[in-house]
């Protein structure tokens, strides 16, 4: 398990306060791969955790880094209106 970069953070908070057809509009290849490769792997172990009730520490990562519960329901919510398979 890897701790959250500053880098995921931001992205998990964009995804989390942005409209996904602004984000779509304006994404690169470089983004939509770190979207797909890094970010989503994140949003998936972090939404089993919270649905299966997995002990794999992300929820205690999100709150250390600012991130609440409702935010990652958002960012969730738009990486799957991105295309992005997180269940």
């Amino acid at each position: 398990m890897s701790d959250l970069s500053l880098e995921d953070i931001e992205f998990i908070k964009i995804l989390a306060n942005c409209d996904s057809t602004i984000l779509q509009a304006g994404m690169n290849e470089a983004t939509r791969y770190r979207l797909d490769v890094q970010i989503g792997v994140i949003l998936q172990e972090y939404y089993k955790e919270h649905t299966m009730n997995t002990k794999t520490g992300w929820i205690e990562k999100f709150e250390k880094a600012g991130i609440t519960e409702d935010d990652g329901k958002a960012a969730i919510a738009c990486a799957r209106r991105l295309g992005m398979d997180i269940s």
